[in-house]
């Protein structure tokens, strides 16, 4: 009996960890810029969001995980187009990296570069919707993707809550 009861408290242990939802319903942009913004959902629907092709989910050995399907997705430029850095000179833009942080405490990098002066930032996406859910429907809203990654997972940014701009010291 003590070893049914132990089984079942570890079962229920893995079903409470698995219900741990990651919705977020806004992000905000923080750390050195001019102003700080923040993203709800209802302010997201505003920008012009597009059909885009099934994203195949790879984990960092390349191993499928996963494909998410029937996605719409707004570029996150068009989002990040009024935000500045706190910075006048342009070459010291070079230095700035952008922190996206997720509801879990997840983080992925990026430089200012790799966003605005490179293909990657053409290929950042916020998916608006996917498998005929939207945002608001979405169990792990707001998610973030780069499909031009070789390993998408590593970037695939679930319950995004945070955008953070940096500069590396000097």
């Amino acid at each position: 009996m003590k070893k049914l009861l132990t089984i079942l408290f570890v079962l229920i242990g893995f079903y409470s960890l698995a219900q741990n939802t990651i919705t977020t319903d806004h992000f905000t942009v923080t750390g050195l810029v001019k102003k700080e913004f923040t993203f709800t959902l209802s302010f997201l629907e505003n920008f012009e969001s597009k059909p885009f092709s099934d994203v195949v989910i790879t984990n960092h050995k390349g191993d499928k995980k996963g494909t998410i399907k029937n996605l719409h997705v707004i570029s996150l430029k068009d989002i990040l187009k009024d935000v500045e850095p706190n910075e006048d000179n342009p070459k010291l833009l070079s230095e700035f990296y952008i922190t996206f942080i997720a509801s879990d405490d997840y983080k992925v990098v990026y430089s200012w570069n790799e966003i605005f002066n490179s293909p990657t930032g053409d290929s950042i996406f916020i998916i608006t919707s996917k498998d005929g859910k939207k945002m608001n429907e979405m169990r792990e809203s707001i998610l973030m993707i780069t499909p031009t990654d070789y390993n998408t997972g590593r970037r695939y940014i679930k319950g995004l809550s945070k955008i953070v701009f940096s500069r590396l010291n000097k």
